[in-house]
């Protein structure tokens, strides 16, 4: 892979891009914060194909919000 963790992390929605960077700076190893954010997706898009709708990424929480 040419550009690591940090290329495919690039081209993921912003929210999760986020998520990603956040986990990075924290102190977590990139693939530790890769795989983190690759669950958060498929949890994401498991509840949209359940739910039957639409994905809002303004609407989806971060840890720590309530």
């Amino acid at each position: 892979m040419d550009g690591g963790p940090q290329a495919g992390a690039s081209a993921a929605p912003a929210a999760i891009r986020d998520f990603y960077t956040r986990l990075c700076r924290r102190g977590k190893p990139r693939k530790v914060a890769l795989v983190a954010s690759m669950r958060k997706l498929l949890l994401i898009l498991n509840a949209v194909l359940r739910d039957q709708v639409p994905w809002q990424p303004d609407r989806m929480p971060m840890a720590g919000e309530a």
